[in-house]
């Protein structure tokens, strides 16, 4: 058994990606019936919603699960007069689905201390955490609860600074992967290193397990990252396409057509760098070149893109994917689970290896 399989309690390395706004208690479930981690993100979610989902998550599974929250990153804005003048300049897509243009909220997305009072409450075992370090309190709390700190990071610089705040395990995620890209230590685009590149020197660099994310969507890519020297896997994609997924017909049929080069990262839907289908809303608001900053970009997006989903309209949603897309294959969770479980090494050498590197007082060997 490997260290992360032992440290969060599953019979699989292989963990499902959080999806914000597309995360499913059934998907959620599946995974973690299957013996590995199902993860859900709680983005956006208040505390009320919060306790919901996790009594819910509960009624479906006594397995290990995670959920996920965003840290804060202190360039978030709050609702201003500028909110009505990005959302006229959005109309044309709340007139396409039928809903009003909306008027300025209170508030966006709720505090992260009334998410973090709610999951306290859940008690899962794993959170995860991206677009930062959780603070030392976090850790110190999430601990004394039992709950283990996963955190998440696009270079090696955002690795270090993470095991050096006391997560119990990281991911690293490649700009391959579908979704945002959470760096917090340089600019997005500043930060996009493969997950060929990306794995292997996270794992030189820190001393807990590394989980690795991008461009896994097969038996091969989990053979591959596990040969780079991860301790796990994070898939996304694959599952979001499966019949189990809150993805609509018409994302999962995106997923299945569009190419490796035909995904996009791009501001245009949240404000923050992600990557997704180039579909029409997406050429739109690039185009026009008004993007409001995160989150009210995220919010607005958000009030025509759910009626979008529920007309089935790809055009108008965020069609979120990574560039292993065209290798997704499998319609079940059950399905996926097996074929990524089939590239699972029967022991896990980088484990071994880094201990009696450990052991030893022995640097890692070079390699050329």
């Amino acid at each position: 058994m490997s260290d992360l399989r032992a440290l969060l309690g599953i019979e699989h390395p292989i963990i499902l990606g959080p999806f914000g706004g597309l995360s499913s208690t059934t998907l959620t479930a599946a995974v973690s019936e299957a013996g590995g981690l199902g993860s859900f993100g709680l983005y956006g979610y208040d505390g009320d919603r919060i306790r919901a989902t996790g009594a819910e998550l509960r009624a479906l599974t006594d397995r290990p699960i995670a959920v996920n929250i965003w840290l804060p990153m202190g360039d978030e804005v709050e609702p201003n007069p500028q909110h009505t003048v990005f959302a006229q300049a959005l109309q044309p897509f709340y007139e396409a689905v039928g809903v009003d243009v909306p008027a300025r909220p209170e508030r966006y997305n709720p505090s992260l201390e009334e998410q973090l009072d709610a999951i306290w409450e859940v008690e899962p075992a794993v959170l995860s955490v991206v677009f930062g370090v959780p603070s030392a309190a976090l850790v110190e709390e999430a601990h004394r609860r039992g709950i283990r700190v996963v955190g998440t990071a696009t270079t090696v610089a955002e690795a270090v600074a993470l095991a050096e705040g006391g997560v119990d395990a990281l991911v690293a995620t490649g700009a391959e992967a579908a979704g945002h890209r959470v760096s917090f230590l340089r600019p997005a685009e500043e930060s996009l290193v493969g997950t060929f590149a990306l794995v292997p020197q996270v794992v030189d660099a820190v001393d807990v397990p590394v989980i690795a994310a991008g461009g896994i969507a097969d038996r091969r890519g989990v053979a591959a990252a596990f040969a780079l020297g991860a301790s796990g896997v994070q898939v996304g994609t694959a599952f979001l396409a499966t019949s189990e997924s809150a993805a609509n017909q018409a994302h999962r049929d995106a997923i299945r057509t569009t190419a490796a080069d035909e995904t996009v990262l791009t501001r245009a839907m949240s404000g923050r760098l992600a990557r997704g289908a180039r579909n029409r809303v997406v050429r739109a608001i690039e185009a026009s070149g008004t993007i409001a900053p995160f989150p009210m970009q995220n919010w607005l997006t958000g009030r025509f893109r759910t009626a979008a989903g529920e007309q089935n309209l790809g055009a108008l949603q965020s069609l979120w994917m990574g560039q292993a897309a065209p290798l997704v294959e499998y319609d079940t969770a059950a399905e996926v689970f097996a074929e990524l479980a089939a590239g699972v090494p029967d022991a896990a050498p980088s484990d071994a290896r880094s201990d009696e590197n450990r052991n030893a007082g022995e640097e890692p060997a070079a390699r050329g």
